[in-house]
């Protein structure tokens, strides 16, 4: 088994990653089941003098970022230009911040520091929007092993992709690698589509797609949970407030990109016209920080309090708070009993990779009794979840709707659903996930395997007779009948 290099934004020590949830509990499975090293930044910002060097503690490799890194490859380009762009939000997108160069700047200096350590039978695996320049750094330094990337959010439209004033560069970062991988088919429509018309790629008739003079597969890996880690939690009715109380359960980081006013508009609306469920369900929404220092997040977080605020106020009573807004993480193990405890799942993004709350949820559920997931039509989620409750998250009363119908559901109807979802968590897991990857990567060598290139029959005659004709020698002609060459164009991009 070839050994796997990781690489990602952010790297942590494998037990702490196990409970941090999300990105972080994909990469430490891989770290832990599979021949490994896995790379990348340790989170700290050290001066730039301090910056160079590789920290190894077993298989983990970690590198800090000095203060203009920090401030212009993940504050600024990764967070502030494509995490927006990549959501579909230009309105919040700061093109004109300047921050490229700095983006290139790290992924060449990270490309650096790794190439060392790959040996030549490894595969690479490189992770989501932070590093989509690595393999061409990695390519410019000779390394010729395979190389795949993961995109775990949500590839945008390509008319939306192309806003991007950098778009065509990070193209050509992409075709360095060997496949690239994305939560949806939506996600791989959108991909292939801003390759073919936003760069003219041309997609050839095993599914490829050339670009840049390389051939890219892409294709859909939806990414999965490890479901015994969900299946073993207990109810707690401690977390219950109140006997006979139900609680609508929300877990989102503290993002626009999440939908939490309009969760909390909805539930409102829900309380204005169903009063007889006031002082009987609770909304408990956990919304922990991030990017705090980029002005996008302290305005959703305003928004969110504000709206918070109103709701109580509108509804409460000495006795019963309807909206209780967590704004700290809760611990995994934690979250576990949380789920299990809660009538509903309430999901609600506006643009998603893929949601792995949703999966959670539904795999805490005691089959007996299980609860009901309410999911966006716009999380990547909803391409397997088809039997949750779908809604649109903009339509505020339609959401409403759906909250009162899914506390009225029958207990046959929620065991059923559970079990269909179940299903599909169960065969899609974690385990699932990384072994289709690394196969699709491993069986994708050819013509695109630079190992294997060879020098094409006509160009290799044509260099012969250039090299005869600069020595002064004739030409020898070719053998048979040699057809004209047609027409060439060339495409500057």
């Amino acid at each position: 088994m070839s050994r796997v290099i990781l690489v990602s934004n952010r790297v942590m020590d494998l037990r702490r990653a196990a409970q941090a949830g999300g990105v972080a509990v994909a990469l430490a499975h891989v770290a832990r089941t599979r021949p490994s090293l896995w790379f990348g930044w340790s989170g700290e910002v050290k001066p730039a003098a301090e910056a160079g060097s590789v920290n190894q503690a077993g298989r983990v490799l970690t590198v800090p970022l000095s203060p203009e890194e920090h401030e212009g490859y993940y504050l600024g380009y990764a967070n502030s230009v494509l995490w927006p762009v990549f959501h579909n939000r230009l309105d919040v997108a700061q093109f004109e911040a300047g921050h490229f160069e700095r983006y290139i700047g790290v992924n060449r200096r990270l490309a650096a520091l790794l190439q060392p350590f790959i040996r030549p039978d490894d595969v690479v695996w490189v992770h989501d929007y932070h590093l989509i320049p690595l393999a061409v750094e990695l390519r410019r330094l000779g390394v010729l092993n395979r190389i795949g990337f993961y995109l775990h959010i949500p590839f945008p439209p390509w008319q939306t992709f192309v806003a991007i004033p950098e778009h065509a560069h990070l193209a050509r970062c992409l075709a360095a690698y060997d496949l690239v991988g994305l939560q949806t088919m939506a996600d791989v429509s959108n991909l292939i589509d801003y390759l073919v018309n936003g760069v003219f790629g041309n997609v050839t008739p095993d599914g490829r797609v050339r670009l840049f003079d390389r051939l890219l597969t892409v294709a859909s890996f939806p990414i999965g949970i490890d479901s015994t880690d969900f299946t073993r939690a207990a109810r707690d009715v401690a977390l219950v407030q109140g006997r006979g109380m139900r609680r609508i359960i929300g877990v989102d980081r503290l993002d626009y990109t999440k939908g939490l006013p309009q969760k909390f508009k909805a539930f409102g609306q829900f309380l204005e016209t169903n009063p007889q469920y006031r002082r009987q369900v609770v909304l408990t929404q956990i919304a922990p920080p991030t990017r705090e220092n980029v002005g996008a997040y302290a305005d959703i977080r305003r928004q969110l309090e504000t709206l918070g605020g109103s709701i109580n106020g509108r509804f409460g009573e000495l006795d019963w708070v309807p909206i209780h807004y967590i704004h700290r993480a809760a611990p995994r193990r934690r979250l576990t009993a949380i789920y299990r405890s809660s009538s509903i799942a309430l999901v609600t993004p506006l643009r998603d990779g893929m949601n792995l709350v949703a999966k959670e949820y539904v795999a805490s559920q005691d089959p007996e009794d299980p609860g009901v997931l309410i999911l966006s039509r716009f999380a990547g989620a909803v391409e397997e979840l088809v039997d949750a409750l779908i809604v649109n998250p903009y339509d505020i009363y339609a959401t409403a709707e759906v909250i009162r119908t899914a506390l009225e559901m029958s207990l046959d109807e929620r065991r059923a659903r559970n079990r269909a979802l179940m299903a599909v968590i169960a065969r899609n897991d974690l385990a699932a996930w990384c072994d289709s990857f690394l196969r699709a990567l491993s069986r994708g060598s050819g013509e695109n395997d630079p190992t294997t290139w060879t020098q094409p029959e006509s160009i290799r005659r044509a260099m012969d007779r250039l090299s005869q004709a600069v020595r002064g020698a004739p030409p020898q002609k070719p053998h048979g009948h040699e057809a004209k060459a047609a027409p060439t164009s060339t495409h500057s991009y």
